[in-house]
């Protein structure tokens, strides 16, 4: 039995209102409670730090169910790191830059809706030049390995605004999450 920490990432705009990320979220929470333990924070609904901090001592897998906003995490999200990533909790000093996480034994998965359409990926004739999905995220895997966290592989929705397939969606998740947490 796992011990799971389920953050949803979304920042509400009038032309996103956060369905399928909840939706998502919901599908995970569902899923994995069946044979782990959960914890879920919902950053737009507020949080408290020292709280949050623990829950990730806590975790030994912290999925984040988020958009993407112009090619990063929603800037709520990004505050979020900012006031729950603390030195000497999450990570200290360290002889070579980047070794000193503290974070050493957990594991993280970033689960992501993209307006982009999935061809617009590892094609060096579209928009990402070649680069896979875990390459556009890859900003966002550096500050976990800055912590010594492990990765999962990414799961994402590509293509949310104009082809809202939320039941295939919802579908390709829990496949997903069988096959990346053999639950």
């Amino acid at each position: 039995m796992k011990k799971i920490l389920i953050i949803n990432g979304h920042q509400k705009y009038e032309s996103s209102e956060g369905y399928l990320n909840h939706t998502l979220m919901d599908k995970m929470v569902n899923v994995l409670s069946k044979r782990n333990k959960i914890k879920t924070t919902i950053i737009q609904e507020g949080y408290k730090i020292e709280e949050e901090q623990q829950k990730f001592l806590w975790a030994d897998i912290v999925i984040y169910q988020t958009p993407i906003y112009w090619f990063s995490v929603p800037g709520i999200l990004k505050t979020y790191m900012d006031e729950v990533f603390a030195y000497g909790l999450f990570f200290k000093g360290a002889d070579q830059y980047g070794k000193g996480g503290l974070l050493t034994e957990k594991k993280y998965m970033f689960s992501t809706t993209w307006n982009a359409p999935e061809k617009a990926f590892n094609d060096p004739t579209q928009f990402f030049e070649g680069n896979s999905l875990e390459d556009a995220l890859s900003h966002l895997h550096r500050v976990h390995k800055f912590l010594g966290m492990n990765p999962l592989k990414s799961f994402t929705c590509y293509d949310v605004i104009k082809n809202p397939k939320i039941e295939k969606f919802v579908t390709e998740l829990d496949i997903h999450l069988n096959e990346v947490l053999n639950i």
